[in-house]
């Protein structure tokens, strides 16, 4: 559903609400220090060998949008 507006309801106003997912998963990695360590996960995750997914759920958080 794109958009849900009731025509006969002339004293309503249409707000945009923001429906955020978050995921999380803890990487245990082998490295030399915390950087190594850093880089070495953002790659796995920037190349796709790290994918989060729905047993990964942590919270929603739903908020209001400025127009």
């Amino acid at each position: 559903m794109s958009g849900y507006f009731c025509y006969f309801a002339y004293d309503m106003k249409k707000y945009r609400i923001q429906v955020s997912e978050v995921l999380s998963r803890v990487v245990e990695v082998v490295a030399h220090d915390e950087d190594e360590a850093m880089q070495f996960v953002k790659a796995m995750y920037r190349d796709c060998d790290l994918v989060l997914d729905a047993s990964d759920y942590v919270l929603t958080e739903f908020s209001v949008k400025d127009e």
